[in-house]
């Protein structure tokens, strides 16, 4: 019995079509890849074929017992791809295999020795190694041990998952929880039947001296699909496990920050009720925008975080439900498990991750109502300001009217003086004119006509400002 290979030439890995849309042909059969441009002459959509295909991506191994596998999860960013594209075409090289193409984001491959399956995640790679061969103890000689250690040695990232699997036949010898707990260092075993009554799975869900954590499956009657499915489903247990408590750290180191944040908050908003001046209401609104940018800080920190190990508790509690567990007597299952241990860890950084937005939320409306405040007593010094300004306008205006009745008795006095000059000169002339009597007539005379001069440049210099 043979692991059934997956393994694809090199002319079928990942690509570009004729629209120039990249699409992976590795998952596409021929006919999907030489897919015209219209079917029953209506023009196809580019990433129709793609997307068809989809379902079909990464697909599972087809794997028969016995066999042994070992996967690690190493972390490392996007610019690493080329590097790890780099490092498995290598290793293609020494087996004299086919590697993958400059596109590719997953590989498999038989390397006689053993079988690679690669796949390139949104934040980690995976490395699972496949070695089907009888064996006595399940993690001695183990499938990476047939891996060249100077090429392991050369992956980039930083390691986070690596996990031993071993998958017994049908007639391997049955074991007693006491005999089993010796292939895992005699610590506390969790198991179960899974998949429907056709295997048995057993671990411990600790990292032992190699650096490995460790599954042994016991099939009683898997098909070679069921097996792959399987093994994979575990591996990705213990992967997703660790990468969703990435965020748990953090919430831990931000739950005290987000304790003194509040404890601030509410100290900041007693303060407030009690401030009756403009000054102190600026100098409150300038504190909340420091907590504002604190809390922010934290949010933009931890977001992706939080938002990824919520993501990866979902595909954990999938898989769990896959395995459609049923209990071995006397043994913790595996779902069992991640609810005892897991999951208050999820719901630690679901609390934070709230408390962050809850705080931000508290930190606006506070911010908001202060603004208001500050708006609300603006307006009244804006308006004290304008009554103070009208009152001036209303004096000025009284002053003008005031000056310019004396401006109008001024001109009259010195008109009338001209008037009683030009008498004078007339009675001097020979002319019998009584002077006083006249200057008495002209007096209301001048006195109106200066009245209405004034008004008339009045109204003249207002039409000129205006």
């Amino acid at each position: 019995m043979e692991i059934q290979s997956d393994h694809r030439p090199l002319e079928h890995n990942s690509g570009y079509n004729q629209h120039g849309v990249p699409f992976n042909p590795y998952l596409l059969n021929r006919a999907d890849s030489m897919l015209p441009g219209e079917t029953v002459g209506i023009v196809n959509y580019p990433l129709r074929s793609q997307l068809a295909s989809e379902v079909h991506a990464r697909p599972y191994e087809q794997l028969t017992a016995p066999v042994q596998a070992s996967h690690l999860a190493i972390l490392s960013d996007e610019s690493l791809l080329g590097k790890e594209r780099e490092m498995i075409g290598e290793l293609c090289e020494r087996f004299r295999v086919a590697p993958p193409s400059a596109s590719a984001r997953h590989h498999s491959a038989d390397m006689g020795m053993f079988r690679l399956k690669w796949e390139r995640h949104s934040e980690f790679s995976s490395y699972t190694f496949f070695h089907h061969a009888p064996f006595e103890q399940p993690f001695q000689e183990t499938a990476i041990s047939r891996v060249p250690a100077d090429w392991l040695e050369q992956l980039p990232g930083q390691l986070l998952t690596a996990v031993h699997l071993a998958l017994a036949p049908r007639d391997y010898p049955k074991q007693e929880i006491e005999e089993l707990a010796t292939l895992f260092a005699s610590n506390t075993v969790t198991g179960s039947v899974v998949t429907g009554g056709a295997a048995r799975v057993w671990t411990d869900f600790h990292i032992h001296a190699d650096g490995f954590s460790r599954f042994l499956i016991q099939d009683d009657h898997l098909r070679s699909r069921q097996a792959g499915r399987l093994m994979q489903r575990l591996y990705e247990l213990e992967q997703y496990r660790l990468l969703a408590l990435l965020a748990f750290p953090l919430a831990q180191q931000y739950g005290q920050q987000l304790n003194r944040l509040d404890q601030a908050l509410n100290s900041l908003i007693g303060e407030i009720v009690d401030i009756d001046n403009l000054e102190d209401e600026r100098h409150a609104l300038e504190q909340l925008t420091g907590l504002a940018a604190q809390v922010e800080q934290v949010a933009s920190t931890t977001s992706y975080r939080f938002s990824a190990a919520t993501a990866y508790y979902d595909i954990i509690r999938q898989r769990l439900a896959e395995l459609r567990e049923e209990r071995i007597q006397g043994v913790q299952m595996l779902h069992e498990f991640m609810q005892r241990r897991l999951a208050p860890a999820m719901h630690t950084c679901q609390s934070v991750d709230q408390r962050i937005q809850g705080l931000a939320t508290r930190i606006a409306r506070a911010s908001n109502l202060l603004r208001t405040r500050v708006d609300v007593s603006m307006e009244g010094q804006t308006k004290d300001l304008l009554r103070s300004m009208d009152r001036r306008a209303r004096l000025q205006l009284r002053m003008q009217e005031t000056v310019e009745g004396l401006s109008v008795v001024v001109l009259s006095y010195y008109l009338l003086g001209l008037v009683g000059y030009g008498l004078k000169g007339l009675k001097s002339a020979g002319i019998g004119i009584n002077v006083e009597l006249g200057i008495g007539i002209a007096i209301p005379v001048v006195l109106v006509a200066v009245f209405f001069g004034v008004r008339r440049l009045k109204r003249l210099a207002g039409h000129a400002g205006d």
